[in-house]
């Protein structure tokens, strides 16, 4: 088995600790909670780790807060290994919060930096477990420090057989006068365009969801995101008109169909010279949740991470007939699924189950086109 070295370093947080007088010795008397510190969320039976999904959301691990009884932020470290002892880690993020989000890409180099990437000489090469822990502590220095580890949580990681090299899927980028407000970056600045997906190498058809979080926006489609070369507007007269129709020269920049922002599904042709936007928002149906099949609960994006959230109460449920999809707009005109139950999104897909009764944080992420995920974690 190869040796694991520290991989990934996230948010790392340093923490300063001063006296009150400079003879003072400050000394932490830790009192920890009886039950410690805890992950809390459920995880799936196997997380298939492909490469085209790197960056995608493989799960987003969550834990109770450690009780050190001082006035101070508490720092937690979540370490993964191929190893139950520990001998050796990896490092998968440094935070303050009781969450941390690790992608694909994450577990996968964990994955193959472990050997399980096709190597011949194991019985299963491509099925693994990582085993996962938290470390909790306060204090700066070796001398000041007080812990609490948690105890150890196994996944199961599987990777293709043979997993194909493929193409990145071709992308349009979305630049306009919405970037700064929404969370992206600076307004008409190609760099910080959001993307949408084509369907596939040479398709033209290309999908996205992008916030517009502006009374009236404007904007152009990008080949690239490093400059206007060969842009595409619409074919109105006006800047903000909105026809459905995109050319390349003589074009204005484009709106929405109301004239106003919002969350958008965006698709557009570029060989049809078409385009069009969906306002939505988000919500969780099903008979798993408080109001069943008759409503929606409504969700609630962060512009800041880019993601749907809701906390609920769920029931028990099992999939497919059971449990739970996403919908826009108290609709089923727009809806998502799991067909496989791995974390990614279809459109119409399979219901989603819930292992058990409990009080769950529900989470969407559709920032990435075409590679829709959630998250479902046991508070």
């Amino acid at each position: 088995m190869k040796k694991l070295t520290l991989l990934f370093i996230a948010f790392i947080a340093i923490l300063s600790f001063t006296a009150c007088t400079e003879d003072d010795d400050f000394t932490f008397t830790a009192k920890p909670d009886p039950d410690g510190i805890a992950f809390t969320n459920a995880t799936l039976e196997t997380y298939m780790l492909k490469a085209s999904n790197s960056d995608n959301l493989a799960e987003r691990f969550v834990w109770n807060e450690a009780d050190f009884d001082v006035q101070t932020p508490v720092n937690y470290e979540l370490q993964a290994s191929v190893s139950e002892s520990f001998e050796t880690y990896s490092l998968l993020g440094n935070v303050t919060q009781t969450n941390l989000a690790v992608t694909v890409g994450n577990l996968l180099a964990l994955a193959r930096e472990a050997g399980l990437d096709n190597d011949p000489t194991t019985a299963e090469p491509n099925t693994g477990t990582i085993y996962l822990r938290l470390r909790a502590y306060v204090g700066a220095d070796a001398g000041n420090v007080v812990e609490q580890l948690s105890s150890i949580m196994s996944i199961n990681v599987t990777l293709p057989e043979e997993e194909e090299e493929t193409l990145d899927l071709p992308m349009l980028y979305v630049v306009g006068n919405f970037l700064g407000a929404s969370g992206y970056g600076s307004d008409w600045t190609p760099a910080d365009a959001t993307p949408l997906a084509a369907s596939a190498e040479g398709n033209t058809d290309y999908e996205g969801f992008v916030y517009m979080n502006v009374d009236a926006p404007e904007y152009k489609f990008l080949p690239s995101n490093e400059s206007f070369d060969g842009d595409y507007g619409d074919a109105g007269t006006e800047n903000g008109d909105f026809t459905g129709t995109i050319v390349q020269e003589g074009e204005v920049n484009a709106g929405t169909p109301e004239g106003t922002g919002g969350y958008f599904l965006i698709n557009v042709d570029t060989a049809a010279l078409t385009y069009s936007l969906t306002e939505t928002n988000w919500g969780v149906i099903g008979n798993a949740t408080p109001t069943g099949w008759d409503s929606d609960t409504d969700m609630t994006y962060d512009p800041e991470t880019k993601i749907w959230s809701v906390t609920l109460d769920l029931t028990e449920q099992e999939a497919p007939d059971n449990g739970i999809k996403f919908r826009a707009n108290d609709a089923w005109d727009l809806n998502i699924g799991d067909n496989d139950a791995d974390g990614t999104m279809e459109f119409g897909g399979a219901n989603i189950g819930i292992p058990e009764d409990g009080n769950y944080t529900i989470t969407l992420d559709l920032s990435n086109p075409r590679q829709y995920t959630y998250s479902i974690s046991k508070n």
